[in-house]
C-alpha cells in the first residue's frame, strides 16, 4: 500500500513540474502543432494512470477502514395483533313475507281500500267482495238463534223444577246449539268477503281493480304485499367450513348497486349438505330501516370464519420457498448504532391469508425485524445496513 501511495505522489509531482521537460506554456509558445498534440497525449496517458491508481486506493481504503458497501434493506417489526379472517360469498336478498293475496270467496270486488305503495298493518282491511246477500242471511240466523236461546233457557228452568219432559229439554238444547253453529259458520263464510293484510308491510302491487269478478284459485291474485323490514340473505357455504361458520358469527354484507354495507350476524345454518355442490346453507339477517334494500338485490357476504387475538401478520410478497417446499423469511438481528445488522434465514409456517397479508403460525416472535424491501437480494449470514 505504501508503494502505491509513493508512486501516486511521484506521478503527481512529474505532472506538475514537467520532470525537467518543457512545460505546457513553453510548448504552446513555440506554436508547434505536433509538439502540442504529443504533449496532450502524454498528459492524457498520465491522467488515466492517476484515475486507475485512485480507484485502487479507494478500494484499499474501504477494505482497511471497514467501509465496504453494505446492501440497504428496509424492515418491518413483527407485532401481535387482532386478526379476523373472512370467507367471501355471493347471495341475493330475500324475504319470507313476500306473498300474493288471493280471494277466499267468489264475487265482485266491491271496494279496494289501498293503493300501491301504501303501508298496511296486520289485519287491516284491503278490499271487500260482494257477499251476495249473506249479510241478510246472517241477520235472520242471529234472530233464530236468539229465539232458540230464549226457548232453551225457559225449558231449562222448567226442567230444573222437574216440570216438563226430558225430551222437550233436549230438543230445546239441540235447537239452540244448532242455531249457534249456523251463525258461526255463516259469520266465518261472510268473513271471507273481506280481504285483510296477513302481516304488516307495503302493498307492492294492486293486481285486480274494483268491480272485477274474482274467485279462489290460480290467476285470481288481488294484491302483492311485501315486508321489507324482515329481510335476509341465503348463501351456500362449502362443507369444509362446517366447523367455523355457525349461528351468531359476524357477517359483513356489501351491496354493490347501493355502494353501501351493513354488519349483521348469521341467524340460522342448514342441517343438510347438498350432495351436488357439497355445501350447506346459511341465513344472514339484513336490517332494512331505511327501506333501500329490495328483494333479489345482489350482495357480497363476508363471513368471519376465523379470529386470532395475537396473530403475527406479514406481506405474502416477502415469503420465499426452498427446494424442500419450506417457506422462509429473512430476519435482521438488532442493529448497531450505525444501523448495521446480520441477516438470518428463518423457516416459518403460515395460516390464513387476508388481502396482501398472511398469518405466521410459527417461526417468528413479537419484535423480530423482518426484511421487507431487499428480501430477494440478501443471503443468510450477510451483513446489511437498515434504512432509517
Amino acid at each position: 500500500m505504501k508503494k502505491i501511495l509513493v508512486l501516486l505522489i511521484a506521478s503527481i509531482g512529474l505532472f506538475s513540474c514537467g520532470g525537467g521537460e518543457q512545460s505546457v506554456n513553453e510548448i504552446i509558445e513555440q506554436q508547434n502543432l505536433d509538439a502540442i498534440r504529443a504533449k496532450k497525449n502524454e498528459i492524457t496517458a498520465q491522467q488515466k494512470l492517476i484515475e486507475t491508481q485512485l480507484k485502487s486506493l479507494d478500494s484499499a481504503i474501504a477494505v482497511l477502514g471497514n467501509e465496504e458497501k453494505l446492501p440497504l434493506v428496509n424492515t418491518l417489526t413483527a407485532k401481535k395483533e387482532l386478526f379476523n379472517h373472512y370467507l367471501e360469498l355471493q347471495g341475493d336478498v330475500s324475504t319470507k313475507q313476500n306473498v300474493l293475496i288471493y280471494p277466499e270467496m267468489a264475487g265482485t270486488l266491491q271496494k279496494v281500500y289501498v293503493k300501491e305503495g301504501d303501508k298496511v298493518s296486520k289485519g287491516q282491511i284491503l278490499a271487500t267482495i260482494d257477499d251476495g246477500g249473506m249479510s241478510s242471511q246472517l241477520s235472520q240466523l242471529k234472530s233464530q238463534a236468539a229465539l232458540a236461546k230464549t226457548t232453551f233457557e225457559r225449558q231449562q228452568r222448567l226442567w230444573n223444577q222437574n216440570i216438563g219432559s226430558e225430551i222437550q229439554y233436549l230438543q230445546a238444547k239441540t235447537n239452540y246449539e244448532a242455531s249457534e253453529n249456523m251463525v258461526s259458520q255463516t259469520q266465518s263464510q261472510l268473513g271471507k268477503s273481506t280481504i285483510r293484510a296477513p302481516f304488516s308491510g307495503i302493498i307492492d302491487k294492486v293486481i285486480k281493480d274494483q268491480g272485477t269478478v274474482v274467485a279462489p284459485g290460480q290467476g285470481s291474485e288481488v294484491f302483492r304485499i311485501v315486508n321489507l323490514s324482515d329481510m335476509y340473505i341465503e348463501v351456500e357455504v362449502p362443507e369444509s367450513y362446517l366447523g367455523s361458520v355457525a349461528k351468531g358469527k359476524e357477517a359483513v354484507v356489501y351491496f354493490p348497486v347501493l355502494g353501501d354495507s351493513i354488519v349483521s350476524k348469521i341467524r340460522e345454518t342448514g342441517n343438510f349438505i347438498n350432495p351436488s355442490n357439497r355445501s350447506f346453507e346459511a341465513e344472514i339477517a339484513v336490517p332494512n330501516k331505511e327501506g333501500k334494500i329490495k328483494p333479489n338485490l345482489s350482495a357480497k357476504v363476508n363471513i368471519n370464519d376465523y379470529t386470532s387475538e395475537d396473530a403475527i401478520l406479514i406481506p405474502t410478497s416477502i415469503i420465499s420457498e426452498n427446494a424442500d417446499g419450506e417457506q422462509y423469511v429473512f430476519v435482521a438481528e438488532e442493529p448497531n448504532t450505525d444501523g448495521e445488522s446480520i441477516v438470518k434465514r428463518v423457516i416459518i409456517s403460515t395460516g390464513k391469508t387476508q388481502g396482501a397479508n398472511i398469518e405466521v403460525l410459527s417461526g417468528l416472535e413479537d419484535g423480530n425485524h423482518i426484511i421487507k424491501e431487499g428480501a430477494r437480494s440478501v443471503k443468510d449470514g450477510q451483513k446489511v445496513k437498515i434504512k432509517k
